[in-house]
């Protein structure tokens, strides 16, 4: 009796430890789930916010948010670059279209090719409204007068997109606090110290603006909550006038003239990253960047696996491994298994070369925007981003801190896996 009674308790025992050894994972694909609804949720209600703010007719227009999970940094919504930022596509003829705007309001130009390869303005949809200040053609250099009209009413164009670009971003961000203080805790898995970010700022570099007409400056646009103040403000511990104050907020724009060193640090990675030198990923394209006034800088940067021999081949070149025809499986074996050297490379670069810049102020930031190489079902980030003090990096170069002090004051921030 002894016996049997003691042989169920043991099976009581084992019975209760499997229960504890398979909740986490049930829950864990459950707390998954319900992340991903509740970020479904929240990116339409910042749609609608941001819409209900810009829009007083009650027509909305299209406007797409993208929110991302990552674990220890919090959820982070996307939203379109700023409405100033053209649209560019080529017929495959030499013409060229230009499209911007915002709400559905946008405007085209269009460029040809003469034949020396030049950019030719040819026309916008514009035009073709007859008004006495808005010539069809561009004025001929010898008509002064005429000259002196457009180059007026192009001034008063510009003036007037910085005027409603500015009101744009103001109601941007008023609809963002908004979200955050209001809505921010619907998405109820986040930690304390994890926070909600709505930005515009993407992966893409307007690298070809201005190459066919002066754009104005692209904005920044960043509203940061912590969970906890969230919080706070929900059960009353908080005013709104004090959580609106504990938000951190960023509404800047890009600096035409830039200093020598941010240039030379660009053109540095562009090195360390060509298929020649780099052991890891690479890149065949120059690594761009953007001056924010009062933010710091951002440097985009597209890294790459391999190079595939001929289009839709699934053969590839692997220039840093030295391999010149692999499959798509091996490429892709290949490139998982060079990704945790690449994110622990980079962030050593960043530290031993990004000291040397001197233009930085000690609050502002560097930043590594970087899209990773495609690699499907290899479960590694779509992107990844790097971001650290100026001052930080001042201190290192004086010697006032080692590397690992260094090493531990980045933020990083992920993209969903492939």
């Amino acid at each position: 009796m002894a016996t049997h009674m003691k042989s169920r308790w043991y099976a009581g025992v084992v019975s209760l430890m499997m229960t504890a050894m398979l909740t986490p994972a049930w829950a864990q694909k459950f707390d998954e789930e319900r992340m991903q609804r509740d970020i479904a949720v929240a990116e339409n209600v910042l749609s609608t916010l941001i819409k209900q703010q810009i829009s007083n007719r009650g027509t909305f227009f299209p406007l797409e948010v993208k929110g991302s999970y990552q674990s220890g940094y919090g959820v982070t919504f996307t939203l379109p670059a700023d409405y100033t930022t053209p649209m560019v596509w080529t017929d495959g003829n030499g013409s060229t279209t230009i499209t911007f705007g915002s709400g559905g309001n946008y405007n085209s130009m269009q460029y040809s090719n003469d034949a020396n390869g030049n950019n030719v303005y040819v026309g916008g949809e514009n035009d073709l409204e007859e008004e006495e200040d808005s010539p069809v053609l561009p004025p001929d250099p010898d008509d002064a007068d005429r000259f002196k009209l457009i180059t007026k009413e192009n001034k008063k164009r510009n003036n007037d997109m910085d005027s409603v670009r500015d009101a744009y971003n103001a109601k941007v961000i008023e609809a963002a606090k908004t979200f955050i203080l209001d809505y921010g805790d619907m998405i109820a898995q986040l930690q304390p110290t994890e926070r909600v970010v709505v930005s515009n700022q993407g992966n893409n570099p307007r690298v070809w603006v201005n190459q066919f007409f002066n754009a104005p400056n692209r904005t920044h646009l960043s509203v940061e909550g912590l969970k906890s103040d969230i919080t706070a403000f929900r059960t009353g511990k908080i005013t709104r006038d004090q959580a609106l104050a504990k938000l951190k907020v960023v509404n800047t724009e890009t600096v035409e003239e830039v200093a020598p060193d941010l240039e030379l640090l660009a053109s540095i990675f562009s090195r360390l990253y060509s298929p020649d030198l780099s052991k890891t990923y690479f890149t065949e394209d120059n690594i761009y960047f953007e001056r924010l006034k009062d933010f710091g800088v951002i440097y985009y940067m597209q890294a790459y696996s391999g190079i595939e021999r001929e289009r839709d081949s699934r053969r590839y070149i692997m220039p840093t491994l030295g391999l010149n025809d692999v499959d798509q499986a091996t490429r892709d074996k290949k490139a998982k298994e060079l990704y945790p050297k690449f994110e622990t490379e980079l962030k050593d670069n960043i530290v031993e070369y990004g000291r040397t810049l001197k233009s930085l102020k000690d609050d502002e930031v560097l930043v590594f925007q970087v899209k990773i190489t495609r690699c499907n079902k290899c479960d590694i980030p779509s992107s990844l981003e790097y971001t650290l003090k100026a001052s930080v990096l001042k201190d290192f170069n004086a010697g006032k801190i080692d590397r690992n002090a260094v090493l531990s004051k980045f933020t990083v921030k992920k993209g969903n896996n492939q």
